[in-house]
């Protein structure tokens, strides 16, 4: 599902922060004591790192690849030189930091003000230009629905939205697409839930995870927080903190794979199977389970439900390269229009 990250508080604290990130004190107190220099890599509204930065970081860089985080980022200016906001990919953040860091703070997923904007087309509650671009630059969500062809489009909605209803949803498009172009996001809800069984009470809206798996398509989400991970495991000094909120199951799965590979915790799928000889630790795992949040932050923003924090710590280890798909990344190869 597509969530916001930020949440509405409760508290006093909402006077002077209206924006506070989920999981934000679980996380904090993971990775206590919080000193020295510090990455989040996905600015957003800044919650994450004025929280870093109040709970003693020396220094927050705050990247985003999105241009509006950084156009709306005044809330720095009282922080001074203690805040640096790049523009960049997290996946480049090792190249973006430019020096080893303490710490590493990567919250996935669309920020609020993102979903807010109707224009920017990350949404079906309000009609929009299908777009969904996080940096407003290369193709549009328009451009993938548009031409790519009937299996492609199958399969970024089954692997990147686990929407079993892929096949006839990607058909529905195609045919629609030939008589008239899909370029907006009311226009796209509709072809998906004429595909599917009307909701329940209570359930999300039939296009919920078509939106999602396209979303994730255009911003190739997958293939940056794999190389995202592989970026932090280069960056951290030993020592330093990692720490991963995600939104759905397929981010985790993905997060939860790469700590066990670079932990040596990796579980030998066939007893039979020679024993791996390579289980040098480049991370100690801080959280041996995912956190989610308490009934506290659930009952002020149920959106926060699905939100899980992983959390580990920096060896001394040399960094390794991943594939990506020994980490679950799906692999989809996508074709033109046909």
């Amino acid at each position: 599902m597509m969530h916001p990250r930020d949440v509405q508080p409760r508290s006093d604290i909402a006077a002077r922060d209206p924006h506070i990130p989920v999981l934000l004190q679980p996380l904090l107190a993971a990775v206590a004591p919080v000193r020295g220099l510090w990455l989040d890599g996905t600015l957003g509204a800044g919650g994450y790192t004025r929280g870093l930065l109040e709970a003693g970081a020396d220094c927050v860089i705050g990247i985003d690849r999105d241009p509006l985080a950084l156009q709306m980022a005044d809330w720095a200016a009282p922080f001074g030189d203690r805040v640096r906001l790049v523009q960049g990919t997290f996946s480049n953040l090792d190249t973006l930091a430019g020096e080893p860091l303490d710490g590493i703070v990567l919250d996935l997923g669309v920020s609020s003000m993102q979903l807010d904007q109707a224009e920017r087309g990350f949404s079906f509650m309000k009609d929009g230009p299908l777009d969904m671009r996080m940096s407003q630059s290369g193709d549009s969500a328009a451009d993938l629905v548009n031409t790519a062809d009937e299996t492609t489009l199958a399969d970024i909605l089954y692997n990147y939205g686990e929407e079993r209803a892929s096949r006839r949803i990607a058909h529905a498009i195609v045919a629609a697409r030939a008589v008239q172009p899909i370029t907006t996001t009311a226009r796209l809800a509709e072809i998906v839930a004429r595909c599917l069984p009307r909701p329940k009470p209570g359930q999300s809206h039939p296009a919920t995870r078509s939106f999602q798996a396209i979303r994730i398509a255009v911003n190739t989400e997958f293939t940056e927080l794999a190389e995202g991970l592989a970026a932090a495991e280069r960056a951290l000094k030993p020592g330093g903190m990692l720490a991963v909120v995600t939104f759905h199951s397929l981010e985790d799965r993905i997060v939860k794979r790469f700590f066990q590979l670079a932990s040596g915790h990796e579980a030998n799928a066939n007893r039979y199977a020679p024993a791996k000889t390579d289980t040098t630790a480049r991370f100690d795992l801080v959280t041996r389970r995912a956190v989610g949040p308490d009934d506290a932050e659930q009952a002020a923003n149920p959106r926060s439900r699905s939100a899980k924090l992983r959390v580990a710590r920096r060896t001394g280890a040399p960094a390794l390269a991943l594939d990506p798909a020994d980490m679950g990344v799906p692999q989809i190869v996508k074709k033109g229009r046909r």
